[in-house]
This record gives structure tokens, C-alpha cells and sequence, in this order.
């Protein structure tokens, strides 16, 4: 299939249908060609970034929208417009493409449409460019519940968090302490011509210069390192996981946290559930790549009765369901997809799931809260609420007028990401 063509029908099933870009963009990908794979990445991801704007710019073009059977168009010419703003695209190539892309759509009347459309962009663009940022919503590309939510939650650091959120993420690297040290991992990848810096905390985190393809990294098929961002990473040094312990990782998929877990340790036996059976799978795929054993359930964190009979844990991380609104620049989608009523659902959700969870906590254990989330309803509230109702635990690492660790997206070129380390006390201690 024609690359812009995907595209568009990767924006449609997004923004239109309510289809998450993880889920929408691998199946556009098997319709094209391999070395198009790439083009199309950043088509739709930046489209997304930037889809006020576009959409300002459309709109300011046409005379009216396309709607019905024809509103994978707008998005073709979305996608036409997102190539001659903010891609190196000769512009003769991005028109000419984009205007090919009706064929494949099955519209091949509409090409004189998007043709003079994408054509009087071009030569408007200064003004129309000017137009597209004249409102908060193009200027910042957030949606205006969003936006408003960070500007109160964050008055001085909101620009910056937006920033972030708009710009593309690096890649992390996780390097298997059961093969190498960070070092000498990153040695190994200097060898191979890859530069990589190191994180002052997250200390089996490596970032690379450039971003790869994972075959080029040294021992990757061996299981010597992973790919996972550095705050995802601090979650191992929050929970310090001991040799031998029962340690459950909870709301576990895709599983990252579970291997770090295990390549930290000895003979700890670790369980990770989920609900969602198919995010499950990558959870296997991740074990069997790193030759790592954990017991893998499907199960609703808020009813462990259902799926766990066994000894309470000694240490579990809680990675919550959360709004994942730390995680915009991986998955700009989120900007869209979520609304603000979401936040209030997650947060009485995640509300359930701590308290089931302290349950299954051996007194004497640790709990770490974790979010992807910067939403203070999500993190700190409630955490401040859970310690309030819950007359055995203890919050470790920080203090009761600001529970946790809030990190910020951009933070030492993190995700955003939040932590509250939980201690249960013993019997004998409890007031």
C-alpha cells in the first residue's frame, strides 16, 4: 500500500474510532513494504504531535470538512500537510505521494481536491502557519482539559512538561546484570560504532545517541539487554528485591519489570499478573528472550481470591492502570484518546487495587505504588488517601505533605513517570 495512504487510515482509526497507535500502527505496517516501516512511524506519530495545528491548517484550506466515507481523506491530507511543515520531504514528493495515496483509498476522485488543497498550502504556508499557533491548542498541542489540568497541577513547570511531550523519546537500554555490567555493555556497544551515555541514578540504564534496530545490539536475541526507559527502570531500585524472596509484579505487562526484577536477584520466585490475556503474550516473549522463568497469571488485580491461594509476598510493585499521561512522547495517542473524566475512573480503580493488594503484603514487606502518570489525582492524592484509611502502613523515602517521587517527562530525558515506596509494620508494632 501506498505509505501516506497507511497513514491516513492509521490517523482515522486513531482519532476517529478510538483505536490505540500501538494497535493501529503495527497492522498498517504489515500493508507496506519493510524499508517504508520507518517513513511511516513518523508520519503518524508526528501527525499526532502536532494534529491541532493540522487540523487548524485544514480547516482554514476547505470550505467544508470531509465527513462519512470520506473522512479517511482528511486525514490523507493531514498527513500531506504534517510532510510539507515538518518533514525534510522534497515538496514535489510529499504532494505528489499524498495525492497517489487516493488510489490505494479507493477516492481517485478526490485527487484534484487534495491536490489544490496541499498546493494552496504550500503557497500560503507563512500565514497559515502563523494561524495554526494563534490558539492554545495549536501553539501547545494538547487538548484543553489536559492543559488546563498541567497548568494548575504544574504552574511553573507546564511549558517544559509540554515540551517534553512533544518532542520524540529517546532510547533506553537496560543491560542483564546476569551478563554484563553497565560498562562493559556499553564497551560492547562502542565496539559496534553505537554511542551511548549512562543515567546518574537508573543504574543499568544506558542511553543511546541515535536510536537502532535492536539486531544491532550487541547480544540482543542472547538476552543481554532490553529496551526500556529509565524511569521504568528505577522501579527495581525502589522495590530492592532480595535473593529468595516471593515478589509479586503486579498489572505486570509487557513485562519489563518483572525480567529487571529477576536479573537483579537469585533464585527469587516472582509472579507477574495482568488482566489483558493478549498483553500477556509479550510478557512470555520477553522471558523466553531473556531465558528468565517467572509464573505468569491472568488474573483482576481488585480479586486476588481468584487467582492466588498461596503465601502473602514479600515485596510487590504495584505498576497501577493509569492514564499514562507520563508517556505522551512515546505514545502521543494519549492526548486524544484520553478525556478528562478518565482520570477520576483510573484513580477509584487504582483505589480498588492498592487495597487488594496490601492484603497479599506479609507484614514487614514493601509495597512500591508506581504510575506512568503525572496526574496528582493519580499519585500523591492517592497515596495521601491510602495512607489515611490504612492503619499499617508506612511511607518510606519521603514525606506526608508530598508522598512519593513525581518525575517529570524530559527529567534527565526520562518519561514521566511516579513512585511511593510502602512499608507494612509487623503485628506488634501497629497502633
Amino acid at each position: 500500500m501506498n505509505v501516506r495512504a497507511a497513514a491516513a487510515r492509521v490517523l482515522f482509526q486513531v482519532v476517529d474510532k478510538g483505536q490505540s497507535l500501538s494497535s493501529a500502527l503495527p497492522a498498517a505496517q504489515q500493508t507496506i513494504k519493510p524499508r517504508d516501516h520507518a517513513l511511516l512511524q513518523e508520519i503518524c506519530y508526528g501527525a499526532l504531535r502536532f494534529l491541532p495545528r493540522l487540523e487548524s491548517v485544514a480547516g482554514q484550506l476547505m470550505d467544508k470538512p470531509l465527513t462519512g466515507k470520506q473522512r479517511v481523506f482528511h486525514h490523507l491530507i493531514l498527513v500531506g500537510i504534517y510532510q510539507l511543515a515538518f518533514m525534510r520531504i522534497p515538496a514535489h514528493a510529499a504532494v505528489g505521494e499524498t495525492v497517489e495515496g487516493t488510489k490505494a483509498l479507493k477516492g481517485p476522485r478526490l485527487r484534484g481536491l487534495i491536490n489544490a488543497v496541499l498546493r494552496n498550502y504550500q503557497r500560503n504556508q507563512e500565514e497559515l502557519d502563523a494561524l495554526s499557533v494563534s490558539h492554545d491548542a495549536g501553539k501547545y498541542g494538547h487538548p484543553g482539559w489536559l492543559l488546563k489540568t498541567l497548568q494548575s497541577a504544574y504552574p511553573e513547570q507546564w511549558e517544559s512538561i509540554v515540551e517534553a511531550n512533544n518532542s520524540k523519546a529517546p532510547m533506553w537500554l537496560r543491560v542483564n546484570h546476569q551478563h554484563h555490567n553497565r560498562d562493559d555493555y556499553r564497551t560492547l556497544l562502542e565496539q559496534e560504532g553505537i554511542e551511548a551515555t549512562t543515567h546518574a541514578q537508573a543504574t543499568d540504564a544506558l542511553k543511546l545517541t541515535a536510536a537502532c534496530d535492536v539486531s544491532k545490539l550487541p547480544g540482543f536475541e542472547k538476552g543481554w539487554v532490553s529496551v526500556q526507559d529509565a524511569a521504568a527502570q528505577l522501579s527495581v531500585d525502589y522495590l530492592q528485591p532480595e535473593d529468595g524472596e516471593l515478589i509479586l509484579d503486579c498489572c505486570a505487562a509487557p513485562g519489563g519489570k518483572t525480567a529487571h526484577i529477576l536479573e537483579r536477584t537469585q533464585n527469587c520466585r516472582v509472579v507477574a499478573i495482568d488482566s489483558d490475556e493478549s498483553r500477556l503474550k509479550r510478557v512470555h516473549e520477553n522471558l523466553k528472550r531473556l531465558n528468565i522463568t517467572a509464573q505468569v497469571i491472568c488474573g483482576d488485580a481488585r480479586k486476588p481470591e481468584q487467582w492466588w491461594e498461596g503465601e502473602q509476598f514479600d515485596r510487590i510493585l504495584l505498576d497501577a492502570p493509569c492514564s499514562a499521561t507520563g508517556v505522551i512522547r512515546r505514545h502521543p495517542d494519549i492526548k486524544w484518546l484520553r478525556r478528562a473524566e478518565d482520570i477520576a475512573a483510573l484513580a477509584s480503580l487504582q483505589s480498588e487495587i492498592i487495597d487488594a493488594m496490601w492484603q497479599q503484603l506479609k507484614p514487614g514487606g514493601t509495597m512500591v505504588y508506581a504510575t506512568c502518570s503525572i496526574m496528582p489525582q493519580e499519585n500523591r492524592e492517592q497515596v495521601s488517601a491510602f495512607l489515611n484509611r490504612t492503619p499499617d502502613a508506612r511511607l518510606m523515602l519521603s514525606e506526608m505533605d508530598n508522598p512519593g517521587r513525581q518525575i517529570l517527562p524530559g527529567e534527565d530525558d526520562m518519561d514521566g513517570f511516579y513512585y511511593a515506596v510502602l512499608h507494612k509494620t509487623s503485628d506488634s508494632v501497629q497502633e
